[in-house]
């Protein structure tokens, strides 16, 4: 081979090598782009999901076994479940669906969510259950709102103190026992007031609850005792004095605190409870035996007291109380006491009133009037609703100043009882 020859080649074989590096060089910086774009354009959130088995089920009680960070009252996703129990190896969770559906050795995750429900308006005139799905065969609520159950209840500051009446429409209620904004109690609502009332039903079957315009409901704060007894004893928890469990009143407390009349700051909105219980604490008591002798609605106005007193009363409705209370008495005595029990059973009558027929205050102000006065007294007993029935359409066609001055300064006035004891007598003449 000449040296000519051996010269080209090496030249040659140096200028490939050259040449191949920079391919190398440019190949390199590629691939790093491309990995970089890529890098940048990838999701970095990891998707971890804690997840564990089905260890036994039964009686809509699960215990699922692995899941080892789980929350009181979380859900899963799917099958709706709440954790209850959360104890070092397993977890016990509560099922809110077909308990069928759920198998030993079911492979189950966490959500990490805490049960909520859907809040909005659309929720008002339907029927649903404790998840807020409807259950009275209507279109679905919709609702894209959703807040988490048990959420803290107001604080006292932004509190104030019941003073303001609601008013049922019920003028035995609002003549004798006093309901105000904010406390724990509540019969009906008047539908001419801007209220809502919500009927909340522990135990009923499913099929009645949705049926409720048919019905009457009686759902007592008992009936909780009750499931709390059978959902312990399935969580192998010991029950304690007759089921009624330690934090279920803590459970009752807390949802009675929602109840309150907030200030100013918070558009003096505010929230009343109902609450029916086995044992009566006073509230609205009501007797089955006037029920029978046609006294609608049935309240037995001796035993029945406001839990906030007069406070939240208008001074209209007080001025009537200490006369109209005497109606419950019905035993033998005295010509005095006689004539007394005489008026008082002209105001029973007075206070009959029928169902779905709610009244304004200024109404209830302008007939109870009448019989606390004693204008009604020389009227037989059975021609007390008839009087009524004609009294009250003649007050509100004739003498609409008047109510409104009663509506307006919520009490009775001098010239406001002038006036009314002018109107009584001339309509009784």
């Amino acid at each position: 081979v000449s040296k000519n020859a051996l010269g080209s080649s090496f030249i040659a074989a140096r200028n490939l090598h050259a040449s191949n590096a920079c391919l190398q060089k440019t190949g390199i910086a590629e691939v790093s782009s491309v990995l970089e774009e890529r890098i940048l354009g990838a999701d970095t959130s990891v998707n971890l999901e804690e997840t564990g088995h089905v260890l036994n089920i039964g009686d809509y009680i699960a215990q699922v076994l692995g899941v080892r960070n789980a929350q009181a009252e979380e859900m899963s996703s799917g099958l709706k479940d709440m954790s209850l129990n959360l104890e070092p190896d397993n977890v016990g969770v509560f099922m809110f669906g077909n308990d069928k559906l759920i198998k030993e050795g079911d492979i189950v995750k966490r959500t990490g969510a805490i049960v909520d429900v859907p809040v909005s308006e659309k929720l008002l005139g339907r029927v649903v259950d404790a998840l807020g799905n409807a259950i009275d065969a209507k279109c679905p609520i919709g609702s894209k709102a959703r807040r988490r159950v048990g959420l803290k209840s107001p604080g006292i500051i932004p509190q104030i103190s019941v003073s303001e009446p609601m008013q049922t429409g019920i003028k035995a209620v609002d003549s004798l026992v006093t309901i105000g904004c904010g406390q724990c109690d509540l019969v009906i609502g008047d539908r001419q007031k801007k209220l809502y009332c919500i009927h909340v039903a522990i135990c009923p079957k499913r099929s009645t609850a949705a049926q409720l315009y048919t019905i009457v409901v009686s759902a007592t704060a008992s009936d909780a005792a009750v499931a709390y007894h059978q959902i312990y004893m399935l969580l192998c928890r010991p029950p304690s004095r007759e089921a009624y469990l330690h934090d279920l009143f803590y459970l009752h407390s807390r949802t009675l605190e929602r109840a309150a009349k907030m200030n100013d700051a918070f558009d003096s909105v505010s929230l009343t409870a109902l609450l029916v219980i086995e044992t009566q604490a006073g509230d609205i008591f009501l007797e089955t035996e006037l029920f029978y002798k046609g006294i609608c609605p049935a309240i037995n106005v001796g035993l029945s007291v406001s839990c906030v007193g007069s406070a939240a009363q208008t001074r209209a409705m007080k001025q009537n109380h200490e006369d109209a209370a005497f109606a419950q008495f019905n035993s033998d005595l005295d010509a005095a006491t006689q004539q007394l029990l005489s008026h008082g059973v002209r105001l029973t009558e007075l206070l009959k009133q029928a169902q779905y027929s709610p009244m304004a205050t200024e109404e209830h102000v302008a007939v109870i009037y009448a019989g606390v006065r004693g204008y009604l007294d020389k009227l037989e007993p059975s021609k007390i609703t008839k009087f009524e029935n004609a009294f009250l359409p003649h007050v509100t066609s004739q003498h609409q100043a008047l109510l409104g001055k009663i509506r307006t300064d919520g009490k009775i006035s001098e010239e406001t009882d002038a006036k009314l004891k002018e109107i009584v007598t001339n309509f009784l003449a």
